[in-house]
C-alpha cells in the first residue's frame, strides 16, 4: 500500500456562536485553522438542545464563494433573494454557488430533538467570484451509495469510480462522501494529487495512517496522490471525506464576504449597505 503521512495535521473543534447563536464545532475558519485552499469554513451543528439551534440563521449575505450544507438529522427551511425555498430533511443536501451575491435565510424546521449537519465554505477563483448565483437542492434519494462488507459510503459531491452525484463543483474538483465504518475494518482512499483533502470524524474514533483521530477532529490530509488508511475503533466511525483543487489566489475575507482585494470587499460591503447587493433580483419577504 503506498501511503505518506508527509503533511498529516489534526485540528479538534472549536465551539462558536454563529448566526442569532447557533453552537457549531468549527475546525477550518478557526485561528488553528484560518482555511485550506479551497476550503474556507467547515461548521458541524450537532445538538438535541434546542437553545443550541433554534434561533437559527436569520436572512444574511455571501458574495464570492460556494456553500454546501448536508443535513444528517432534523429539518432546516431555505430561502433566499434567487426566490428559492427548500426544506433540508435529513440525508439530504444543499449547494449555493454565492458568486455576486446572495442574502439567504436558514432557520430550523423543529422545535426540540436532534439538528445534526455541515456546512462548508468553498472558495471560487476570481473570474467567477462575480458570476450569476446558482442553486441546487436534492432529497436523501438522490445521492448513490457504496455498500462494501467494511463500510457504507454516501457520494455526495464529485464522483467515487464509477459512481456519480448529482452535485458537480468543476471549478474546484471537489468531492464530498459521507462514510460509516464498521468497528475495526479498514476504509483506504487516494486523494487526487495536488488537490487539499481532508477527514472530518463526527462519530466513534479511529486511527489515520496509525495516528489516532477522536470524535469532532479533522485530519488535513495532504497525501501527494497516495492513498490513506483509515482504521475504526472498537464502536466504529462515521467522517466525511473531502477533497478539491486549490485555487492558489490572494484570500480577503471580511465575514461572509470573501475576495481577493480589500477594495473588491469594500465594494461589497458598500452593495450591501446601499441595498445594490442582489444584482439579479432583490429580497421579497414572503408572507407566513
Amino acid at each position: 500500500m503506498n501511503t505518506s503521512a508527509s503533511a498529516v495535521r489534526i485540528i479538534p473543534a472549536t465551539a462558536v456562536r454563529e448566526g442569532a447563536g447557533v453552537m457549531v464545532h468549527r475546525t477550518i475558519g478557526t485561528a488553528a485553522l484560518r482555511n485550506y485552499d479551497p476550503f474556507l469554513l467547515l461548521d458541524h451543528i450537532s445538538s438535541d438542545n434546542p437553545d443550541d439551534y433554534i434561533a437559527g440563521f436569520p436572512p444574511h449575505p455571501h458574495r464570492g464563494f460556494v456553500t454546501f450544507t448536508y443535513m444528517l438529522d432534523g429539518c432546516m427551511q431555505h430561502q433566499d433573494s434567487m426566490g428559492n425555498t427548500g426544506n433540508l430533511e435529513p440525508g439530504s443536501a444543499q449547494w449555493m454557488k454565492a458568486a455576486s451575491g446572495v442574502i439567504h435565510s436558514e432557520m430550523p424546521k423543529q422545535e426540540n430533538g436532534l439538528l445534526r449537519g455541515f456546512q462548508l465554505w468553498i472558495n471560487l477563483p476570481a473570474a467567477s467570484k462575480m458570476d450569476h448565483p446558482e442553486y441546487q437542492e436534492f432529497p436523501a434519494a438522490a445521492f448513490p451509495v457504496v455498500e462494501t462488507g467494511d463500510y457504507r459510503l454516501k457520494v455526495l459531491i464529485g464522483r467515487l469510480g464509477d459512481v456519480t452525484a448529482p452535485i458537480r463543483d468543476d471549478l474546484t474538483q471537489v468531492t464530498y462522501f459521507d462514510v460509516e465504518l464498521r468497528p475495526g475494518r479498514h476504509f483506504q482512499h487516494g486523494l487526487p494529487a495536488q488537490n487539499a483533502g481532508f477527514v472530518y470524524v463526527f462519530e466513534g474514533n479511529g486511527q489515520f495512517n496509525g495516528q489516532g483521530v477522536v470524535q469532532h477532529s479533522l485530519v488535513m490530509a495532504d497525501m501527494d496522490g497516495g492513498i490513506f488508511d483509515f482504521v475504526a475503533g472498537k464502536e466504529g466511525a462515521r467522517f466525511i471525506v473531502v477533497s478539491g483543487k486549490p485555487v492558489r489566489e490572494p484570500i480577503v475575507q471580511h465575514g461572509p464576504f470573501v475576495m481577493n482585494t480589500r477594495e473588491e470587499i469594500d465594494q461589497a460591503l458598500q452593495d450591501y449597505q446601499s441595498n445594490q447587493f442582489v444584482r439579479d433580483r432583490a429580497w421579497v419577504k414572503r408572507k407566513q
